[in-house]
C-alpha cells in the first residue's frame, strides 16, 4: 500500500476504534471529556504523521508497523500484547468510571489530563523524527547508526517515556481516577519491553554499551 493512503486509512481506522471505544461504554455521545481527548489525539498524531509524510516517509512506515504480530521477538509479541490490552482497560474502565460516576475528576484535571496526552505523543513523534529508525517494532536494521543526541540525550527510551506520559494523562482526560491503575501493568511491560530490547541493542547496534554507560536512564531521568 502506498503511503499516503496508508496514513489516510491508518487515522480513519484509528480514530474509529478510539470512538468505539469510548462512546460505546459511555453510553451516550454527551460526553465532552472524550470528543476533546478525541481531537487532541487525532491532532497529536496526525500532524506529526504528515511532517514524516513529507520529510522520511520510510520512517513513518516504520511507525505504523506496530502490534503483536509485527513483533518478531516472541517477549515482544507477548507484552505488546500486554500493552495494547492494558490500554483498552485503561480506557474502557475510564468511560465507565466517568459514566457510573466512581470519582470526580474536575473540569481543570480533565484539560490538564488533555494537555499530557498531547505531550506524551508528541514526545514519541519528536523520538521518530529525530531517529528515523525509531519503530513500534523491536529490531535493528542494516546500516543503522546510533543516535545519541535530542531527546536520547535525556533517557534511552524516550519513545515510552512519552507513552508513559500519554497514559498518566488519558483517564485524567476522560474524567476518571480509577483508570489510573491500569498505567501499572503497562509500567510493567514497558520495563520487561525494554530489558529484552536492551539486550538486541547491545548485542546488534555498534556502540549502544558505551552509550547505555553514559546515558544512565532508560526511561524516567533521576528514576530509571
Amino acid at each position: 500500500m502506498k503511503t499516503v493512503p496508508k496514513v489516510v486509512a491508518f487515522s480513519i481506522v484509528g480514530t474509529v476504534m478510539f470512538g468505539l471505544m469510548l462512546f460505546l461504554p459511555a453510553g451516550t455521545f454527551n460526553y465532552w471529556q472524550a470528543w476533546v481527548f478525541l481531537v487532541v489525539f487525532a491532532l497529536s498524531t496526525l500532524i506529526p504523521s504528515l511532517y514524516l509524510l513529507r520529510t522520511n516517509p520510510v520512517a513513518l512506515e516504520r511507525r505504523m508497523r506496530t502490534g503483536p504480530v509485527a513483533e518478531a521477538r516472541p517477549v515482544q509479541k507477548v507484552v505488546s500484547a500486554v500493552l495494547g490490552l492494558s490500554l483498552v482497560a485503561l480506557i474502557v474502565v475510564s468511560v465507565l468510571d466517568h459514566r457510573f460516576g466512581w470519582s470526580r475528576v474536575p473540569t481543570t484535571i480533565s484539560l490538564v489530563g488533555d494537555v499530557l496526552v498531547a505531550i506524551g505523543l508528541g514526545v514519541s513523534m519528536l523520538v521518530v523524527i529525530q531517529n528515523g529508525y525509531a519503530a513500534s517494532t523491536i529490531s535493528v536494521e542494516s546500516g543503522q547508526k546510533l543516535v545519541s543526541t535530542g531527546v536520547y540525550a535525556f533517557v534511552r527510551h524516550p519513545m515510552y517515556t512519552g507513552i508513559v506520559i500519554m497514559m498518566l494523562g488519558i483517564p485524567l482526560a476522560l474524567g476518571s481516577y480509577w483508570g489510573l491503575v491500569f498505567v501499572l501493568p503497562g509500567l510493567i511491560g514497558l520495563a520487561v519491553r525494554i530489558g529484552d530490547e536492551e539486550q538486541l541493542l547491545k548485542q546488534e547496534l555498534d556502540g549502544y554499551s558505551e552509550y547505555a554507560q553514559k546515558v544512565h536512564y532508560r526511561l524516567v531521568p533521576y528514576v530509571w
